[in-house]
């Protein structure tokens, strides 16, 4: 080893690196402790750095997380992926993070955190119904105020589940935010499509929908027809038996916003498209962030389909379910 007269000494950049690293110390208590600049503090833990005498590690399956999402966001030119680990617990542990409800709720913070950290002042949010969403609003921090806008980019579906209606859920979050709230007071799947054309020329509705063009957040979840129906739209108490057959006719993949997808993420051409009080499949591609949350592996191509559609900016979801959505991917589903 080569020694220059002017290298720092090798002790003094170990308890420097020790003192910041390991006692969590701050660069100005350091420089005070070993009587150097502070300027001198940061040059020493950049060497301790290089010489690589302390080195950072981000264990496994974190770093596979961040692999993932990266080659994820590139396959399809998002803006972000975030993907939440499941770990795997051992005997001793508690296992529940295994449960598909756990999943879910880790999912829905780092959609709380994402959130909270690009809404701006004056942003229009739009919101569509679901139990991810339900579980993020949850995890919203009441502290952190800001002048948004949030409005339903659908009707009710209230007879569903009260607590997931996306009505429940646009209150909540503008109480959080201490925001203005955009509300359709309307079920959202009509009987006939000359019933919804009538419904749209309501004041109180159409002034809601106007607000879809100015929407500059949306937030999502997103449901699953196939490989396996388990979206709650399929339930006798929104769609019929006739109504689900008809879907599966058509090769109904998954639905965002209760709009139904094919596997190309276009809008299945069926008659329940025009009895729909709710936001166009037009309308959504072009808010400047769609961010959809999902868990388990069963909405792989749901979310694949939504991705090749354009629907999709900024794709929150866990570990499990991205691998196998890139798997699909590659393999050309």
């Amino acid at each position: 080893m080569k020694l220059d007269k002017y290298d720092q000494s090798v002790f003094l950049v170990l308890k420097a690196a020790y003192q910041y690293y390991i006692l969590d110390r701050s660069q100005n208590q350091i420089a005070k402790d070993l009587d150097v600049s502070v300027t001198t503090v940061s040059r020493l833990l950049k060497r301790a750095r290089d010489e690589k005498i302390i080195e950072f590690v981000i264990r496994n399956p974190y770093v596979e997380c961040l692999n993932l999402g990266q080659e994820i966001s590139n396959a399809f030119g998002l803006k972000e992926v975030i993907i939440s680990p499941v770990i795997d617990m051992g005997e001793d542990e508690d296992d529940s993070a295994m449960e598909p409800e756990m999943v879910k709720k880790l999912v829905a913070l780092e959609g709380a955190r994402y959130l909270q950290r690009v809404i701006k002042e004056n942003d229009v949010l739009g919101v569509t119904w679901g139990s991810t969403v339900y579980q993020m609003i949850n995890y919203l921090n009441p502290a952190q105020k800001a002048n948004t806008t949030f409005v339903t980019l659908h009707g009710s579906l209230s007879n569903c589940v009260t607590e997931w209606d996306v009505r429940t859920l646009v209150s909540r979050m503008a109480k959080a935010f201490s925001g203005r709230k955009y509300i359709l007071l309307t079920d959202t799947l009509m009987n006939s499509a000359e019933t919804v054309k009538m419904l749209k020329k309501e004041k109180s509705i159409s002034q809601v929908m106007d607000m879809f063009d100015k929407v500059d957040i949306a937030i999502n979840g997103i449901g699953a027809f196939y490989p396996k129906v388990t979206s709650i739209l399929a339930k006798p108490y929104y769609l019929s038996p006739d109504e689900v057959a008809m879907l599966k006719e058509h090769h109904v993949i998954g639905d965002v916003a209760l709009r139904f997808l094919d596997k190309e993420g276009n809008e299945c051409d069926t008659e329940l498209k025009e009895r729909t009080i709710s936001i166009s499949l037009e309308q959504f591609r072009k808010i400047p962030i769609k961010v959809t949350l999902a868990s388990g592996e069963e909405k792989a191509h749901a979310v694949l389909a939504a991705l090749k559609g354009g629907l999709i900016d900024v794709l929150i979801m866990d570990y499990r379910l991205g691998g196998t959505v890139l798997k699909l991917y590659k393999e050309g589903h």
